[in-house]
């Protein structure tokens, strides 16, 4: 059955909503961030070592990001295997519906499989949350957990709430119900995310989370006292200024790097961008236009610096090595020649 969640919209977060929503279409439209690569991986790697440490993984950034490159990092196996599987999670984000149930324990079995006995699965026992032996919030009773997160996904889908506003309260509707014996922090978080991409692609790579990791206790004075009142109006306000800081430090990155940072075309590459004016091309296509061998110091060199820049971008930006992978102008590097 399908029923609203109780919130209220403050003024306060009213104000959060439409700022967020100018500093987005800037950072989306005035700034190279959609093309910097680059930067969406270590954003990812950021959100990903936060959400985890907010439940206590003790890896550091560093160490999270060896993990997903793939070294071997000397920290407990189960919190290496959390940042593989959260990693894992994140990297299939764009092909979840936020409204299906089967999507939704489909994410959480990448999550936790192999951490939790009901990985994948709604759990079949009574939960709660304690502060010492003090207990602060008892979850749903397990037989109807099924019927409120389907109630909630049915509402969320129907909703013309703005998408901002839902994913808060659907992430607060998840910790409340606690439909997992284990990770519903980490699935709250994930699943505010995806309403966000969904609605926004740039938000894929906005570490909101890490925002949140450093107001780790106002997040959960918010969300008890959400819990506590029935109605997750001050849940919502807190994340909102969450994602405003995370979306204006992008911004504000962004500002900075190409201030700082805008490479000063030299005469090789002005001519990878005459070689890209009639097509796009592959790596290999655009130095034999150059008459140069495309190793991958020439790469770095020439061609690297042209993507940062937004001057290029790449046709299969998702998959940088791909094998169908070309590169074409964009309007800034058109308005060079």
């Amino acid at each position: 059955m399908t029923s609203k969640p109780p919130y209220t919209i403050t003024v306060k977060t009213a104000d959060y909503l439409t700022k967020i929503a100018e500093t987005v279409t800037r950072l989306e439209y005035s700034t190279g961030f959609k093309r910097n690569i680059k930067l969406h991986r270590k954003n990812r790697v950021r959100s990903i070592h936060s959400s985890l440490a907010i439940e206590g993984n003790t890896l550091s950034l560093d160490e999270v990001t060896d993990v997903i490159e793939g070294k071997l990092v000397a920290g407990r196996q189960t919190e290496v295997k959390e940042v593989k599987n959260a990693y894992e999670a994140y990297d299939k984000i764009m092909t979840f519906d936020p409204y299906n149930v089967r999507d939704f324990l489909k994410a959480h079995k990448l999550m936790t499989d192999g951490l939790v006995k009901e990985s994948g699965r709604f759990r079949s026992g009574d939960v709660g949350v304690f502060d010492g032996e003090v207990l602060i919030h008892a979850g749903a009773r397990p037989q109807f957990v099924s019927q409120l997160i389907q109630g909630l996904f049915d509402w969320a889908k129907d909703s013309e709430l703005h998408p901002v506003l839902k994913g808060a309260v659907v992430h607060c509707e998840i910790e409340t119900i606690h439909p997992f014996a284990d990770g519903n922090g980490r699935m709250g978080r994930l699943w505010q995310t995806l309403i966000l991409a969904k609605w926004n692609e740039i938000f894929a790579w906005i570490p909101m989370e890490s925002l949140v990791y450093e107001k780790r206790p106002q997040y959960y004075d918010a969300l008890q006292n959400a819990q506590g009142s029935n109605d997750s109006g001050e849940f919502i306000e807190f994340t909102l200024s969450a994602i405003l800081n995370a979306v204006e430090a992008q911004t504000k990155h962004q500002d900075e790097h190409q201030d700082k940072h805008e490479v000063e075309l030299n005469e090789v590459m002005l001519s990878v961008l005459r070689s890209l004016e009639a097509a796009s091309l592959t790596r290999k296509e655009i130095f034999a236009a150059l008459n140069m061998s495309g190793d991958t110091r020439a790469f770095k060199r020439h061609i690297e610096p042209l993507l940062s820049d937004g001057y290029i971008e790449m046709t299969v930006p998702d998959k940088p090595n791909s094998k169908l992978q070309r590169y074409r102008l964009t309007d800034k590097g058109k308005a060079v020649i």
